[in-house]
């Protein structure tokens, strides 16, 4: 599982740990992915979204529907 939001596109950003005597080393910031199941009435089936914490709080505001309907309009595969 690629750790990407279908949705929102969030994706790992890339920085430094920098230790006390200040030596730089890189490192990953992952974002809060899930697997999440939501049944979507027009279509009549379940469909299988990995989606960020925040991409949840959207679907749950905007309704899966529009949420399907703008994850198409990027050009993904729902």
């Amino acid at each position: 599982m690629s750790a990407r939001c279908q949705l929102t596109g969030v994706k790992p950003v890339f920085g430094n740990n920098v230790s006390h005597s200040h030596r730089r080393t890189r490192r990953r910031w992952n974002p809060n992915i899930q697997q999440r199941r939501y049944w979507l009435p027009s279509e009549g089936r379940f469909v299988r979204l990995t989606l960020s914490a925040r991409a949840i709080k959207i679907i749950d505001r905007i309704g899966i529907d529009r949420a399907v309907a703008h994850i198409r309009a990027r050009g993904e595969k729902v």
